[in-house]
């Protein structure tokens, strides 16, 4: 494979075989069971097969149908267990890493963005990739002063083969809805489709983790690698170590996976209020647990990496969340009804009983009601089927709701946070941290101040500080 593989046909073809893939395994396993096999080793023979042949399509392919893998691969704790368990491997292996761009294909990149002399810029060049994601792959460098850097080198054909994958995937997508049961697949792939153009704007994502290093200079729970140079199509910012989250949730200790879960609901809720800027691709591939003297003695810091994926909220997230949430937990079905209806979350046409609503809503914020919190795959499996149901209460009631444009990466942000706090199974103090950081749900917060509504907040512009000149 010289780079992506850009025709769309071939791109096609691939994507095609997955459901093809579904069907043809299912034939295969009902033969299984014609002849006597029990219908439990079939199912199980059948998922392993499944997840096999979606994980080497998607990584093999990288561009929008890697993305989509990896935003899959953090709501696998909805899953039931024995669904789960072979598209977890699967699912994990698309966080950290793919097929490699070949060397020379590298190198010609580098040539091209960087000039003829990139070499001159670095005292080591590492050619065999430490990473490889969905549009691009890392290499471990040491820059020329000396300090150990990550460098980030898009694919070539990248963009179009985003946008290629995703609209084949949207075609799709009712036929790759039961790999995720309850959860509607379209929007995601939606506005995944959205934010493309971000993503493959390495000067935007360079800015956005500029502010973020700025504001979390010397913080004593959580470090943003500094942006060293970037230029079109390339990245370069400081390295940092430390252990992935993906093997912190497979084996890390019940210490280690609580700090995670603390630390990760902190930048959660903390970033936009100190960046203006919401973190919005949080799966395990994206963070480190870095320890803080020899083997964490002195405890663990949350190291955050790829910024290519923001929401720009200068004012922080909108107050209208924490003020909704504060009601909703004091029990106050008719405000939190009229205020859900002020948004856009019930549109004009319906008529809800306010009661239902906070019904509805109240097991969903289970974990703001405690003072501590322990997230488990379980707990999410009952909330997926909840409201997954079409026999409950509360998938009727949840088929009549709108997410408003505004709120949706908000939502999927959050939604794919708790997915990584199940997969850790991390006792967390998450009220603690929304009392701290979400306007409007602080015990001492005031209603009537916290109504600016999330479009003028959208409408606000705030500078993002420039990326660091490379010295040459």
């Amino acid at each position: 494979m010289s780079d992506l593989p850009r025709k769309a046909v071939t791109r096609t073809a691939k994507l095609a075989a997955l459901p093809l893939g579904f069907a043809g395994r299912a034939t295969w396993g009902l033969g299984k069971r014609i002849v006597g096999e029990s219908a439990e080793l079939v199912g199980r023979e059948l998922q392993q097969r499944t997840a096999e042949q979606l994980f080497k399509v998607l990584g093999e392919l990288k561009g929008g149908a890697m993305k989509f893998g990896q935003a899959l691969s953090v709501f696998e704790s909805a899953l039931p267990e024995e669904v789960a368990g072979p598209y977890r491997a699967a699912l994990t292996k698309l966080q950290e890493a793919a097929p490699p761009m070949p060397t020379r294909t590298v190198h010609a990149v580098l040539a091209e963005r960087m000039g003829e002399d990139w070499r001159e810029l670095f005292l080591e060049f590492e050619d065999k990739p430490s990473a490889a994601a969905s549009i691009g792959q890392v290499h471990r460098a040491v820059w020329h002063d000396g300090r150990e850097v990550a460098v980030k080198v898009q694919y070539p054909g990248a963009g179009e083969a985003l946008l290629s994958d995703l609209g084949q995937l949207s075609r799709f997508a009712r036929l790759l809805g039961p790999l995720i049961p309850g959860m509607d697949i379209k929007p995601l792939i939606a506005e995944l489709k959205d934010r493309v153009s971000e993503e493959l704007d390495y000067e935007l994502e360079a800015q956005a983790q500029a502010a973020h290093a700025a504001e979390f200079t010397d913080d004593p729970d959580v470090v943003v690698p500094a942006v060293v140079h970037q230029c079109d199509q390339v990245l370069v910012t400081e390295w940092i170590d430390g252990i992935p989250l993906s093997e912190i949730i497979s084996g890390g200790t019940e210490e280690q996976r609580d700090r995670a879960g603390q630390l990760l609901a902190r930048f959660l809720f903390s970033g936009p209020a100190r960046t203006g800027l919401l973190h919005a691709d949080p799966h395990p591939g994206n963070f480190r647990l870095l320890p803080v003297g020899p083997d964490g003695e002195d405890g663990w810091r949350l190291g955050v990496l790829d910024f290519g994926t923001v929401d720009r909220l200068p004012g922080g997230l909108p107050p209208t969340i924490g003020v909704a949430l504060r009601m909703t937990l004091d029990g106050d079905a008719e405000p939190v009804y009229e205020m859900l209806c002020e948004e856009g979350f019930i549109k004009e046409s319906m008529d809800l009983d306010p009661d239902a609503v906070l019904d509805y809503l109240l097991p969903i914020i289970e974990p703001a009601q405690v003072d501590t919190f322990t997230f488990t795959r379980s707990w999410m499996r009952g909330q997926a089927a909840r409201v997954a149901d079409p026999r409950s209460p509360a998938y009727q009631l949840g088929k009549q709701l709108n997410l408003p444009p505004s709120y949706l990466l908000i939502h999927r942000v959050t939604l794919s946070t708790i997915g990584v706090l199940c997969q850790l199974g991390a006792t967390v103090r998450l009220r603690e941290e929304l009392e701290e950081w979400l306007p409007g749900f602080g015990p001492d917060a005031d209603p009537l101040e916290s109504e600016a509504l999330p479009a003028e907040a959208e409408e606000a512009e705030e500078d993002l500080p420039e990326v660091p000149a490379a010295e040459a």
